[in-house]
């Protein structure tokens, strides 16, 4: 989707030079600041609410607690995870995997049909940078012709102090961030105790936060929309995700060209019967851009999505009293053939994909067990004769996936004949909460139950009121020939 160009070859190539270079570079590959002017409208309104909501979640969740255990916490460290209270332990990898794996697959089903509007709405990084440090920078600085103008001053009194201002604060914000996403990984209590006790009595986590610190600061303070360019990997994915039936932030080129291009406004001027496009060549969608680039040469590795241009190019065309959506969330083929949305045989097959990976998930999450349970056979172990019974020793493993101590029972569920102990233990134990209990179990099966050489046996585990948990299912080895 890309703008009429002009016949001369002079003109297309400085129209060209989109393709290969960047916004934020100039030719020498020295950087161009970006000054983006504040960005005002319906869709700006929208996403400061969107992100205010998803800001407060962020910033409250560390203190929610569901029946004493943190909403979210990824204690790596320690191997505990905990997902809206629920505790996950390191034998819970497989959901991690497929949960990674589906949430992969719904990126790429929600870009394939909506672009990156992830990265304008969602996205962490466009979040802190546009819905906290600019509107900071705005405060302090001005809008983009005061930050211009501040910058190109010589160090005074007023530029001292506003730049001081500003990067005590972003400091400030940058050490308040570092100290939130660490309350995700070690907790809230603990992380109140290390505020409590002091960096000297916690010199390493200091240290580590000082770090964060230092790299949320650079990316916020000077890296900004190099880090959406550069270092994210979901910008370069748009090449191969994004088709002609992606709804992007997108100019309906076809209005804004016509047959003559864009123009100039000019007052009282019959633009249509000149053949000239709706757009005026303002330059304001360029001037909101975030990572400064040109809308109207297309969809771009640089754009985010994040609406800045629409709201600036609606305000303009209702100046001037043209109709909005010169600049919309639209795809190539709904302005190329003015035709409406639908679903592909390629969304479809990504979608029903999705829905595949998304039932698994949830029906893994619900047969769950509270206590996994393991019994492994004991290697260099044979059967021994007691009588009439036959005797295998197993290594047990159970784990307690729930942050309640449990008092436990376990069976043999098949054969119902047999007898199982636990050494130490008998039939019934007690194991903590987030803890696992190992130990050598042996069953017995008496030799007229026993049909073959390796027989497959059921055991189970029960709580105290009968309820079974988990079950197990291993091979129990006896003698060859079952005559003797």
């Amino acid at each position: 989707m890309y703008q009429k160009m002009p016949e001369t070859q002079d003109v297309k190539n400085e129209n060209d030079s989109f393709r290969t270079t960047l916004a934020t570079a100039d030719q020498t590959g020295k950087r161009k600041w970006v000054y983006p002017k504040k960005p005002k409208g319906k869709y700006t309104k929208y996403r400061d609410i969107v992100s205010t909501c998803l800001l407060l979640f962020l910033f409250i969740s560390p203190f929610i607690k569901i029946k004493g255990n943190p909403l979210f916490l990824f204690d790596i460290l320690n191997r505990q995870f905990y997902i809206f209270g629920a505790y996950f332990s390191p034998s819970d990898f497989y959901l991690f995997a497929i949960g990674l794996v589906t949430s992969v697959v719904f990126i790429i089903v929600f870009t394939v049909i909506y672009g990156r509007i992830f990265c304008g709405w969602i996205c962490p990084q466009t979040i802190f940078m546009e819905h906290i440090f600019r509107k900071i920078e705005y405060l302090i600085e001005g809008d983009r012709n005061k930050q211009i103008r501040l910058d190109k001053q010589n160090w005074d009194s007023e530029k001292i102090r506003k730049k001081l201002l500003k990067w005590t604060i972003f400091a400030i914000i940058s050490f308040i961030i570092s100290n939130l996403f660490l309350s995700y990984i070690i907790g809230i209590d603990a992380l109140k105790k290390i505020v409590i006790e002091g960096p000297s009595e916690n010199i390493s986590t200091f240290l580590g936060l000082l770090i964060f610190t230092s790299l949320f600061y650079f990316v916020f303070a000077w890296f900004r929309e190099q880090a959406c360019t550069f270092i994210c990997p979901y910008g370069r994915l748009q090449g191969v995700l994004i088709d002609k039936d992606t709804i992007n932030v997108a100019y309906d080129f076809i209005r804004g060209e016509s047959t003559a291009g864009r123009c100039k406004w000019k007052k009282n001027e019959d633009r249509k019967t000149l053949g000239k496009g709706d757009c005026i060549d303002c330059g304001q969608c360029v001037a909101v851009c975030p990572t400064g680039i040109d809308i109207r040469n297309g969809s771009q590795l640089e754009c985010v999505n994040c609406t800045a241009c629409i709201d600036a190019c609606d305000e303009v065309m209702t100046k001037i009293g043209f109709p909005t959506g010169l600049i919309k969330y639209a795809s190539e083929n709904m302005i190329e053939k003015r035709s409406k949305f639908k679903f592909t045989p390629r969304v479809n097959a990504y979608t029903l994909v999705l829905i595949i990976l998304v039932s698994v998930c949830t029906s893994l999450l619900f047969i769950r067990s509270s206590v996994e349970t393991k019994f492994l056979k004991e290697t260099g172990t044979q059967f021994s004769v007691e009588d009439n019974l036959i005797v295998d020793e197993y290594q047990f493993i159970f784990a307690n996936k729930t942050t309640e101590n449990k008092n436990l029972n376990v069976k043999v569920i098949q054969p119902t004949n047999a007898e199982i102990f636990l050494l130490g233990y008998g039939t019934h134990f007690s194991i903590k909460a987030k803890s696992t209990l190992k130990g050598i179990a042996t069953v017995k099966i008496p030799k007229s139950t026993l049909k073959n050489t390796k027989e497959e046996i059921i055991i189970g585990v029960f709580d105290d009121k009968g309820k079974k948990i988990d079950q197990y299912k291993t091979n129990f080895i006896g003698p060859s020939n079952l005559r003797f």
